[in-house]
């Protein structure tokens, strides 16, 4: 397959990206840490005003159904949970690139995140699963910024999707990732990697975002977490929550069980927790967004 466009102009796009708010670079750094407290969280979220609001509107919204109004931060980031804070933060300051449209990925608005969130949600479920101990909200949140690298790419793929997909069945490209390096020189994993380097998020998250659908090639620290959201990406694909044309395109590393523990049962599970944690999720960050009940 042809190489189509300078790669250089894409890395261009990751240089111009918008940068995170400091609040929300602060929580993902704060949150990466196992020791870290809620109440470092909760002094992060006081400092934001905008933040601080949202919160409020979230916890407060019809999806909660909650008697009575509660006006303290400490006590709706408590309800709430740090995943959902996270998801809050991150949606208010890089909306813009969770909710355009993929064209490139014949994706409508709002659908990459749709399908972050899901894959945050299975994630999460997956890592309460390793036999070792794991950050399961840190796996929540390398969750929702997986596949952020796709919002800089997709531009460069439009009306390439029946090329990559009959490139992928010919056998003439592994998979979706594969092609997409093939076309540009760059794939949105190396793309989402780059802008995490921008963004200066955690290492370990940086290693989810560049090898979420090549595991093994992660630091073997980070590995167990990597595996768990390659996982939790298959999971979502599975349940239908993809991003357009690449769904399903990829392979499932089966190395996965050497960090992880997981039955078919479980995996089912799994599936049917996703839908119900998402409608939920989904529900009250859109009353939030809108202002709530």
């Amino acid at each position: 397959m042809r190489q189509i466009i300078d790669s250089a102009e894409i890395h261009r796009r990751i240089e111009a990206a918008p940068l995170l708010s400091s609040s929300a670079s602060r929580l993902l750094q704060v949150t990466s840490d196992p020791e870290h407290s809620l109440g470092e969280v909760v002094d992060i979220v006081k400092t934001d005003a905008a933040l601080t609001a949202r919160i409020l509107r979230v916890v407060n919204s019809a999806a909660f159904g909650l008697l009575n109004t509660i006006t303290s931060i400490d006590r709706a980031t408590s309800y709430l949970g740090e995943r959902m804070i996270i998801g809050i933060a991150i949606d208010i300051c890089a909306s813009q690139l969770f909710d355009k449209p993929l064209t490139g990925y014949e994706a409508e608005r709002g659908e990459l995140w749709r399908h972050d969130l899901r894959v945050a949600i299975a994630s999460r479920e997956i890592a309460r699963l390793a036999p070792q101990e794991m950050a399961v909200d840190l796996a929540f949140t390398g969750g929702i910024l997986h596949d952020i690298g796709k919002s800089i790419l997709s531009e460069f793929l439009a009306g390439t999707a029946p090329v990559v997909l009959e490139t992928i069945e010919r056998g003439d490209a592994r998979d979706y990732l594969s092609a997409e390096r093939a076309m540009l020189g760059i794939d949105h994993a190396m793309a989402g990697f780059e802008l995490a380097r921008k963004w200066n998020l955690p290492t370990a998250l940086q290693q989810v975002i560049r090898h979420h659908h090549r595991p093994a090639e992660a630091e073997e620290s980070y590995r167990p977490l990597v595996y768990a959201v390659h996982l939790g990406d298959i999971v979502a694909m599975m349940g239908g929550g993809g991003t357009g044309s690449d769904t399903l395109q990829y392979h499932m590393d089966p190395g996965y069980a050497q960090y992880l523990e997981i039955t078919p049962e479980q995996l089912t599970m799994t599936l049917l927790h996703v839908e119900e944690e998402f409608a939920k999720m989904e529900a009250s960050l859109l009353d939030g967004k809108d202002g709530g009940a």
